[in-house]
């Protein structure tokens, strides 16, 4: 390769719907940069969750938006997905979250998504593993549900390629040239690409990949692990993707078994992806407090992935200012596989000029230098 129309660096689930669009868009020579194997960055370490319960109205429709497509990936892609719409229940304790998560449901409501407050009781006959104690009310998002991070980045790159898009896997990206304000080339370990239009879609390695086109993107990788389990007796494929949310504990069925984890307030930015013991104390209380039959089930395996996370916990899509066509979307702080769907034909917008199908103009990078930052609340 010598020459591409646009050259897409990430091979995430970010990156392959980005291809997608753009080459189904009719635009040629769309060329995906990918370092390792498509999605063996952060994609395929994520717990698979897709919803439209956030905080923020532009969060709101883009999953909204992706949650539509999830549904109908498996006849649109020919590619199962191994989604579970068992839906999603935030657990509230305290007065404060209750009266939080009533605003953004009726924000939700007012945008077409289904979400409501339900009682403790209900929250229980839902996911029957939980202890309700303490627990004041639960947001519970019907709709939601989890699904198979890898199968969606096969689908996606299978019809890309399809569509004439090259995906090149194991190619590092060493420099971007910028010339004259404007993307020129971007030069690889194996060899140069001329192209005035790069997307950045690295997830946690975005910040350095901006600062190859001289563009900052306040991007920063922090670590967070999962755990699988042994079977657990009360969960079924029915229960549903469950937060304690003033823990950050959260946990789904996964085969017989759970998938579960919680952020580490004591953990420190940078790419670190070995396991560490030292989160599990603060897991078990959290566990032995709200879920205390889980905390004799044995752990089966885990795995560590990197968060991308921005200042205000909101992503960055937009076009660099100083930089002609340096194009990103990234910066997600743990929701960017769900919102892929939708940011892929964002970003196909962007690249050809057109309104995008959802305003995201208010997540460009310059809100932080403008003072006006997005904090997204619902992160876990």
């Amino acid at each position: 390769m010598s020459h591409a129309s646009v050259v897409i660096i990430g091979g995430g689930a970010m990156g392959v719907s980005a291809a997608y669009h753009l080459a189904r868009a009719g635009v040629r020579d769309v060329v995906l940069l990918e370092r390792g194997a498509l999605g063996e960055g952060s994609t395929c370490r994520a717990a698979g969750g897709v919803r439209a319960q956030f905080s923020d109205e532009v969060n709101i429709l883009l999953g909204h938006r992706s949650l539509d497509t999830f549904e109908r990936f498996a006849t649109t892609f020919h590619q199962e997905i191994d989604l579970h719409q068992v839906g999603y229940l935030f657990l509230l304790d305290t007065a404060e979250s209750v009266t939080t998560f009533e605003a953004n449901i009726a924000l939700q409501n007012s945008l077409g998504v289904s979400t409501h407050m339900i009682s403790p009781r209900e929250a229980l006959a839902l996911s029957p593993g939980i202890s309700t104690d303490g627990l004041l009310a639960a947001a519970w998002a019907p709709r939601a549900g989890h699904c198979s991070p890898e199968s969606v980045v096969l689908g996606y790159a299978t019809a890309a390629r399809r569509l004439g898009a090259q995906l090149v896997t194991g190619c590092e990206v060493t420099d971007i040239e910028v010339v004259d304000g404007a993307v020129a080339a971007v030069v690889t370990d194996r060899g140069r690409i001329h192209t005035d239009t790069v997307v950045c879609a690295a997830g946690a390695w975005s910040g350095q990949v901006g600062s190859l086109a001289g563009v900052d993107l306040p991007v920063t990788p922090l670590r967070r692990q999962v755990l699988i389990t042994e079977p657990v007796a009360s969960v079924s494929a029915t229960t549903p993707f469950t937060i304690d949310f003033s823990t950050s504990y959260y946990f789904h069925h996964e085969g017989k078994g759970l998938l579960l984890g919680m952020s580490d307030p004591d953990e420190t930015p940078g790419f670190e992806l070995g396991r560490s013991e030292a989160w599990l104390p603060r897991l078990g209380e959290a566990m032995a407090r709200r879920t205390p039959s889980f905390t004799e089930v044995g752990i089966r395996g885990g795995w560590a992935g990197l968060y991308e996370v921005t200042p205000d916990h909101n992503a960055l899509i937009g076009e660099a200012n100083g930089v002609s066509r340096f194009l990103y979307a990234t910066g997600f702080s743990g929701h960017g596989f769900l919102m892929a769907p939708a940011v892929g034909e964002i970003v196909r917008d962007l690249y050809l000029g057109t309104p995008p199908v959802i305003d995201v103009s208010s997540l460009d990078v310059a809100r932080f230098d403008a003072g006006a930052a997005r904090p997204e609340t619902t992160i876990v």
